[in-house]
């Protein structure tokens, strides 16, 4: 399968830790997407992962997939029927377990500063 066919509105899901937001920031950019990173939206800014209310993420999340050529990562099972109504494709992403959790201690230890992105 070639990624175009994959249409103007992918989400990509998967464990923690399985490259999903990696993944979309790639796409995005030989897709020329935009990049939607749902912990982004769910967390409040500046904060050690304080979630938001959960009204004020869907809404947040249904603004996002409202538009046109998007990239989309993050699983959030809260929202995904709207989301899928409005994507042209999937990505599943499927690591083992030893994998992602080399990721999460690699990620704890060396890359602090990405948790605020």
């Amino acid at each position: 399968m070639h990624l175009s066919e994959l249409g103007d509105r992918i989400c990509i899901l998967g464990p923690s830790n399985s490259g999903k937001s990696t993944l979309a920031a790639a796409i995005a950019r030989k897709r020329d997407l935009a990049t939607i990173h749902l912990d982004q939206l769910f967390h409040l800014p500046n904060t050690d992962w304080e979630a938001r209310p959960r009204d004020e993420f869907i809404a947040l999340h249904d603004a996002a997939i409202a538009g046109e050529r998007w990239v989309m990562d993050g699983n959030y099972s809260v929202c995904m029927p709207q989301r899928f109504l409005r994507a042209t494709g999937l990505i599943l992403l499927d690591i083992s377990t030893p994998t992602s959790l080399l990721r999460y201690i690699r990620r704890t230890l060396f890359e602090i500063e990405r948790r605020g992105a």
